[in-house]
C-alpha cells in the first residue's frame, strides 16, 4: 500500500512560483510513476505531469509544459512540482498519485493518492 502526503499549497498572487511535496511511503518505489493532477471547483481532475521514478523522465499536460517541472528525491522519497509563472486559472487542489503504468495520463491508472493540496492564485 503506497502512502501520499501532499504539502507545499497556499495563496499566491500570479506570476509567483511555488513549489508542492509529495511524500512517499509504505513500499519500494522503482516501478513506478508518480503523477500530479490537479482540480478546478466544478471541473474534472486534469493531469498535469509525471515522473518515472527510477529513471526521472518526465512528461507533462501542454497546459503546463515550460512552466511546470517534476523532480524527485530518491533519498527523502519526495516528488516535487515546481510550478513557475503562476497564473489565475491554475487555482486548484493539487493531488499526488502513484501509477505502474508510466506514460498514462488517466487518472483511473493511478491507484494511489493524497489527500491533496490547496493552490489558489489571485489575479
Amino acid at each position: 500500500q503506497v502512502q501520499l502526503v501532499e504539502s507545499g499549497g497556499g495563496l499566491v498572487q500570479a506570476g509567483v512560483s511555488l513549489r508542492l511535496s509529495c511524500a512517499a511511503s509504505g513500499r519500494t518505489f522503482g516501478s513506478y510513476a508518480m503523477g500530479w493532477f490537479r482540480q478546478a471547483p466544478g471541473k474534472e481532475r486534469e493531469f498535469v505531469g509525471a515522473i518515472y521514478w527510477s529513471g526521472g523522465s518526465t512528461y507533462y499536460a501542454d497546459s503546463v509544459k515550460g512552466r511546470f517541472t517534476i523532480s524527485r528525491d530518491n533519498a527523502k522519497n519526495t516528488v516535487y512540482l515546481q510550478m513557475n509563472s503562476l497564473k489565475p486559472e491554475d487555482t486548484a487542489v493539487y493531488y499526488c498519485a502513484a501509477t505502474l503504468r508510466y506514460g498514462s495520463r488517466s487518472a483511473r491508472d493511478f491507484g494511489s493518492w493524497g489527500r491533496g493540496t490547496q493552490v489558489t492564485v489571485s489575479s
